[in-house]
This record gives structure tokens, C-alpha cells and sequence, in this order.
């Protein structure tokens, strides 16, 4: 039988690492603690990884107590769960919830070495639309809470298709495994209907503008499958922007044309939606629930469905107002800027 031969890191030009798969520190973190910290202090989310945000103020909120259930519906890295699990002092439990088959099987093994078992932690692949089936098995919970925002992991992996700042395939879904990638999605809708899934996703003011630009350049045979062909598509799209205002344009433009496409192909209007409605019925009474959004649009619907929950006396009180993070957590995580927290309490 022949040998496994060890395989050599490959080498980087440069002092730092910049592609992905070349930060081998950063992605082993429990080797690499002390860079992991450093990569932190410097305001950055190290690669693979994803710092959980205003944990403080959900385990606040929450106020777990030994002996209870909660659910997370959006396991993702497990910065939250680990906390709440701490929380129960190894009586209870906690379901997590999660849709990615490739991070959440991470995040498990993670979970398990920190020495939460079955019996305290529970995982299923499940989207959290679904949280009416998991509560026939589970019963009713204590405390739930649901992080709307895509993992830094997720945005950071190139094969994934997040990010317009890295070269990737144009996927954008949160299960890589069903449905359509993004770059399917452009192919199969018209031009009118990519208009209207920016204006309503992401509030895209060169809507027209950006659309006219993609479909004539596929129209011509170009083929926009991956995010760097559909980066340049926006940026040709605003070429007529004056010099000084184009390039912080198009970088805005950028991010709320991937925001759009991200809603479209993961449903997330729908499946939060489904999740609102569905959320009274599986909490018992006085039970907790902790909504972290990352875009308006998700902000309306949840303070809307809150707002008349408790008009309806489903819920007892709800948050008047947004939390959000400190600005010393804004500092050493900027990507928890756009974040706002709302909650609510059973009756």
C-alpha cells in the first residue's frame, strides 16, 4: 500500500496571506489562537470563521435559566449557541437549526469537542421556515433566537459566490446542494423581473440601468456566471457616473445587487415570513424570541408582524425601539454596523 506522502503548504507572494485557501492560520484557529486574535484586533473577521454579534445583549434579553429549551434557527458558526448552551449549566436544551450542509457539519463538530452532547444540543438540517416541525418533535421552547445575516465564513469562501470582492462562482445560495445558483436565476428571468427583484430586495437606485447592461452583454453570448463578470457588468453599467462619485458607486451598487440576487435565490422574504407566522405557536407561555436583521427590508417585516402580535395580544410586550451594537463591537467587527435587534415575549 503506498504511503501517504506529506503534502507541502502552498506558498504565498508577499508578507500576509490574501487568498483564502492560503490563510492556514486563520482557518486553524484552535492551533492558531494567538493570529486569530490578532486578526480581531485589527478589526477583521479571520477566514472561516465568524465573530457572533451583541451576544451580550440577546443572553441579556433571553435570560436563560437551567432547565429550559431554546431553539437557535440559525446555527451558523455557533458563537451564539455555545453562549445559550453555556447558560443552561448542562440542564436543558438547546436545537439548532441550519440550512448550509457544509458549515453546519463544522459547526456541530465544534460544538460536540466543547463537550455538549445530544442530550443538551440537537441539530437538524432544516430551514427555519419550518420551525412548526421541529416544535411537533421538540415540544414548545423557553427562547429562540434567529440571526438573519449570512455567516462571515460564507461570505469569505470564494467557491461560495457572496462576495463581489473575491472571484467565484455566481452561486449566492445557502444550500450549494438544491435549487438555483444565481447565475441560473439570471438566465431564467427577463429583464423587468431583475429590475423589479433589486428595487424590492435592495432598494437599488441604477436598477435599470444595471439590468440593461447585464442582458445586453448576455444577449450577446457573454456569459455573467461568475461574480467578477457580474462586478464589471455593473461597473460598465455606470460608466457615465462622474469620476469621483463612480467608484464608491459602483462598490454600493455592488453589494445591494448581490443582496437582491442572495434574497431572491434563498427565499428569504418568504421563509421569514413563514417563520413570523409560525413563531407565536411554538413558544409557551412568557417564552423569549431575539430577531437579529441586517437590511430594511427585513427590519419592516419583523417589526410589523411584532407590532401586531401584540396589538392581537399574542405577545405581552415587544422591543419599542431597535438594539444595536455598541460602537466599541462596530470597531472591532464592522460587519456588525447595519445590525438591528427586536424582541418579543409571549403571553
Amino acid at each position: 500500500m503506498e504511503e501517504n506522502k506529506h503534502k507541502r503548504r502552498v506558498h504565498y507572494s508577499g508578507k500576509y496571506p490574501k487568498k483564502f485557501e492560503e490563510k492556514y492560520k486563520e482557518l486553524n484557529p484552535e492551533k492558531y489562537a494567538e493570529i486569530v486574535e490578532h486578526v480581531t484586533q485589527k478589526g477583521s473577521t479571520p477566514a472561516g470563521m465568524h465573530i457572533s454579534i451583541m451576544v451580550q445583549e440577546i443572553l441579556d434579553f433571553l435570560q436563560i435559566k437551567p432547565g429550559q429549551q431554546g431553539l437557535d434557527c440559525t446555527l451558523g458558526y455557533g458563537g451564539h449557541t455555545r453562549k445559550m448552551l453555556e447558560k443552561l449549566e448542562g440542564k436543558g436544551c438547546i436545537y439548532g437549526l441550519d440550512i448550509d450542509p457544509i458549515e453546519s457539519k463544522k459547526t456541530v463538530e465544534r460544538i460536540r469537542n466543547a463537550g455538549f452532547d445530544e442530550e443538551i444540543f440537537k441539530f437538524k438540517l432544516i430551514n427555519f421556515a419550518n420551525i412548526d416541525e421541529v416544535a411537533k418533535q421538540a415540544g414548545k421552547f423557553d427562547f429562540v433566537l434567529a440571526d438573519l445575516g449570512v455567516s462571515s465564513m460564507q461570505i469569505d469562501n470564494p467557491e461560495r459566490g457572496f462576495s463581489y470582492k473575491i472571484d467565484g462562482p455566481l452561486d449566492l445560495r445557502l444550500d450549494p446542494t438544491h435549487g438555483q445558483s444565481a447565475a441560473e436565476r439570471l438566465q431564467s428571468i427577463t429583464e423587468n423581473e431583475f429590475i423589479g427583484m433589486m428595487i424590492d430586495n435592495s432598494d437599488e437606485p441604477y436598477a435599470e440601468e444595471i439590468a440593461g447592461k447585464v442582458f445586453r452583454l448576455m444577449k450577446k453570448g457573454e456569459k455573467i456566471e461568475t461574480t467578477t463578470a457580474l462586478r464589471n457588468a455593473i461597473e460598465l453599467a455606470l460608466y457615465k457616473l462622474p469620476k469621483d462619485e463612480k467608484e464608491q458607486a459602483v462598490k454600493k451598487s455592488c453589494a445591494r445587487v448581490f443582496q437582491a440576487l442572495r434574497i431572491d435565490v434563498n427565499s428569504e422574504f418568504e421563509v421569514l415570513y413563514s417563520f413570523l407566522e409560525k413563531l407565536p405557536n411554538i413558544l409557551n407561555p412568557g417564552g423569549r424570541v431575539a430577531i437579529l436583521t441586517f437590511h430594511s427590508g427585513e427590519d419592516r417585516l419583523v417589526k410589523k408582524s411584532f407590532k401586531q402580535l401584540a396589538k392581537d395580544g399574542v405577545y405581552s410586550e415587544v422591543s419599542s425601539d431597535v438594539i444595536r451594537p455598541s460602537a466599541e463591537e462596530c470597531r472591532i467587527n464592522p460587519r456588525s454596523k447595519s445590525t438591528k435587534m427586536r424582541w418579543a415575549i409571549k403571553a
